[in-house]
């Protein structure tokens, strides 16, 4: 898991929102515009091409 300091300041690039963790703790989502951003070898790739949009 992300420090908790870093998970305070991160904020979704495209609409600067709130983020939290998906349901496995592997990725980043955005509720406001449906994206889960992932996380790799800990690292957060906050870039908006590299995220999923949620469905459901």
């Amino acid at each position: 898991m992300l420090d908790k300091a870093l998970m305070e300041i991160l904020a979704c690039p495209k609409c600067k929102g709130d983020i939290r963790y998906n349901d496995k703790k592997n990725g980043l989502v955005c509720d406001s515009c449906r994206l889960e951003y992932p996380i790799r070898d800990d690292i957060p790739v906050m870039l908006i091409d590299e995220a999923k949009e949620l469905t459901d």
